[in-house]
């Protein structure tokens, strides 16, 4: 019995979302699959992916150009967010997903498809994000994931393409899973399952190894305007333009490198490797920034709920009415985060030396030791006394 009659398949022309078009035509037997690849600025030439869909038997190839989209509409609402899972990973591949399952779910509808299908397999968290932000945006639209389903390993998926005619990008004795957009690369699987084993330099491509990078620091200048990122060193640019560049800059100096044991929503452990140059650059300096226009109060209270903000979006809930609450008090706290920070680049260390603001809580006057001290320092006596009282009356009590 078929699953489904017309399918529009998320593309990447990777191994999984290859083996899957012959898969749901001839295990599943769909009727039709259109395949949906998102340029995210991945830096791929898409028309190849186009072609090599079709020759895999899909009877349309669609290929969006979403990189704005992408980088306006979901990374910048996570650098106001100061969006770190587990304090490490700034999200790159899991901001991706709700706007990739918004595609698809416009796509189904413009094309009259009956289900959504994604290659993703039923340990990993992309099966989550998925599921779940297409159900948001279209409940009653069926979900197919044949990767949960087929129980073959990664070589006999590779296998299996190759009989349907499929080449592979990947080798059998090396087959790293890799997935880029224009915020970085998460790549997994083959040697790096050991977490044991220190990554080859083959598979970083966006950052250069340590002793290859500049024997000279570079300083840069990021200027916000509302906690947005806005100008790089003084030039004002667009927000795909900003990214692209400052990826560049600070890949050249070592920046950006991420391996690490992440903990996944399905419950188990894996080890992950990131190359984040530009997003964790400027999640850095703006949080920075915050530190000198936000009063201590809210920016407090604003870091506990940027944990909770991060496992949202790492756990496929990009479109939960708790995430647009959390969206309404960020938003109005970055009012103003307005300013420059600048940063020295060197040896893989990308350090803050220095910010300013016209929004800035922070006074000289107050906080200097010299002659220009203004700050009352024998009120200092009677706040101290108040704000120990509840813990002298604890002792006296309890301290007989």
């Amino acid at each position: 019995m078929s699953r489904a009659k017309k399918v529009v398949l998320a593309y990447s022309g990777g191994v999984d979302t290859s083996v899957c078009i012959p898969y749901l035509k001839k295990e599943w037997g769909v009727e039709e699959v259109i395949t949906l690849a998102a340029d995210l600025g991945q830096g791929d030439e898409l028309e190849p992916i186009r072609k090599k869909a079709l020759a895999s038997g899909a009877s349309e190839s669609l290929v969006i150009d979403a990189t704005e989209e992408f980088v306006k509409d979901y990374a910048f609402p996570a650098i106001q967010a100061n969006a770190l899972y587990e304090n490490r990973y700034p999200l790159s591949t899991a901001l991706a997903r709700p706007l990739i399952a918004k595609l698809l779910v416009e796509a189904a509808e413009k094309y009259g498809a009956d289900a959504i299908a994604h290659g993703c397999t039923g340990k990993g968290n992309d099966q989550v994000r998925f599921d779940v932000s297409i159900g948001a945006l279209n409940p009653k639209i069926k979900i197919l994931a044949p990767a949960r389903e087929w129980k073959m390993s990664r070589e006999e998926t590779i296998a299996y393409g190759e009989r349907c005619g499929i080449p592979s990008p990947v080798k059998k004795s090396s087959p790293y899973s890799i997935d880029r957009n224009l915020l970085g690369m998460a790549i997994e699987a083959g040697i790096l399952e050991d977490p044991w084993v220190e990554p080859p330099e083959e598979v970083f491509l966006m950052t250069k190894a340590i002793e290859q990078t500049p024997d000279k620091p570079e300083y840069i200048e990021i200027g916000f305007n509302g906690g947005n990122p806005v100008s790089l060193n003084g030039k004002d640019l667009a927000p795909v333009a900003l990214i692209s560049q400052l990826n560049e800059i600070v890949g050249n100096h070592g920046v950006g490198r991420i391996d690490m044991i992440e903990n996944r929503l399905v419950g188990i452990k894996s080890r992950e490797i990131y190359e984040t140059p530009a997003i964790l650059v400027l999640m850095h300096a703006h949080r920075d920034l915050e530190s000198l226009t936000l009063t201590a109060d809210v920016t407090r209270y604003k870091r506990g709920i940027e944990e909770t903000y991060s496992q949202m979006i790492y756990n496929g809930l990009w479109y939960n009415p708790l995430k647009t609450a959390l969206d309404a008090f960020i938003q109005d706290t970055q009012k103003r985060v307005t300013g420059t920070v600048r940063l020295k680049l060197f040896k893989g260390n990308a350090t803050i030396v220095g910010r300013k603001s016209e929004n800035s809580l922070y006074s000289f006057d107050l906080a200097t030791y010299g002659a220009e001290d203004e700050f009352d320092h024998k009120a200092a006596e009677g706040f101290v006394y108040v704000w120990g009282l509840p813990t002298r009356i604890w002792s006296e009590k309890n301290r007989g």
